[in-house]
């Protein structure tokens, strides 16, 4: 009998789980490695944060859909991989031998990104630690008024400081560095401009720079500025797992699994990886989870055939995605291509798309 290991319960692999669960796979013994028995939505955070949404409407029970596939749940996390003796090592000092190995482990942030973090910030990733450890920041906000930092121009930086903007109002004073460029730099202008509307409406500072230390009280910006902080919260870009280095697998310059259209890796057949830990060498896409929930469908089957002696399929990503960008109140902006929208109506547009998704794990 195979053995199918699914590294990492990210958007990809909910939807394997679920693939499996509704038609099991012959004669393949499956085990999914996760740190994690609940699964966070990133989607809805921003909503939870802003006071929208109570946490459980975010979860999806990981180890319950585990359980439905027939799949062995581990609540660990990889430390090392033999790509080449087909072996992961675990924290929890296990050892896997896998016949087939499928890796959607999801973004990882560097906590010595900038001195200080590790001892000082609140790291958006991974979004199971956040969520916990930010209902403390929402009590304190109960007892004084607070200085909050958010670190990082992206997506995730722009949405968590509108969130937390709104939730807190006067109880805290927002602010957002964007590390250097303009707040969205992936974005089109328009997108840029609507969110630079929005942040100025609910009060935000947005300042054009890069942070170079995080203190206990402060953080100290590149051009010389000293801002008094209460929180850092990191919301950084996110890299490749440090164990993929010595993993033996062929990777991109970034150092993510470098994978083909079947979503193989490059050098060894046995292994797929879709989501954040993969990079497509033949259709390069953003690192997002729009690509990463559409490649789940296509990683089943090609897992499926694999273990079965079947012919695999290419898969090909869409060209552009939809990006649905919470503004902190129900509110909301919507954009595709040069397209771009906003109001209250693409909130309720993301709502239902969200929920709807949730659910669909749910059974």
């Amino acid at each position: 009998m195979k053995h199918l290991v699914l590294l990492g319960g990210g958007h990809a692999h909910l939807q394997v789980l679920k693939d499996f669960a509704a038609l099991p796979v012959a004669a393949c013994r499956v085990t999914l490695v996760s740190p994690f028995a609940q699964f966070v939505y990133s989607g809805m955070v921003p909503g939870w944060v802003a006071g929208h949404y109570e946490l459980d409407d975010c979860l999806i029970p990981l180890a319950r859909l585990a359980a439905s596939a027939k799949a062995t749940f581990v609540s660990s996390w990889a430390t090392a991989l033999d790509a080449g003796a087909r072996t992961v090592s675990l924290a929890n000092g296990e050892s896997l031998h896998y016949d087939v190995l499928s890796l959607d482990t999801g973004p990882v942030m560097d906590r010595d990104a900038i001195p200080g973090a590790r001892e000082h910030a609140l790291f958006v990733r991974p979004m199971e630690h956040f969520t916990q450890l930010a209902a403390s920041l929402f009590e304190l906000a109960q007892t004084r008024s607070l200085s909050v930092v958010v670190i990082g121009g992206g997506a995730a930086g722009v949405e968590l400081a509108m969130s937390l903007q709104y939730r807190l109002s006067e109880r805290a004073r927002v602010s957002l560095v964007t590390g250097g460029t303009p707040p969205l730099p992936d974005h089109s202008a328009a997108v840029r401009e609507r969110a630079v509307r929005s942040m100025k409406k609910l009060g935000i500072t947005v300042l054009e720079d890069s942070c170079n230390e995080i203190g206990a009280s402060h953080v100290r910006l590149a051009s010389g500025a000293r801002l008094v902080c209460d929180a850092p919260l990191m919301a950084i870009g996110t890299g490749a797992p440090g164990w993929l280095a010595g993993s033996g697998l062929a990777l991109d310059e970034k150092g993510f699994v470098a994978t083909g259209a079947t979503l193989q890796s490059s050098s060894h057949a046995q292994v797929f990886a879709a989501g954040d830990v993969a990079s497509r060498t033949d259709a390069p896409r953003p690192k997002s989870g729009v690509f990463a929930v559409r490649a789940g469908p296509p990683l089943a089957l090609n897992l499926r055939r694999f273990i079965g002696g079947g012919e695999l399929q290419a898969y090909q990503p869409q060209p552009r995605a939809l990006n649905l960008l919470a503004c902190g109140g129900r509110r909301a902006i919507a954009s595709y291509g040069d397209w771009s929208a906003q109001g209250r109506w693409v909130w309720w547009w993301k709502d239902f798309i969200d929920r709807r998704f949730v659910e669909g794990f749910r059974g």
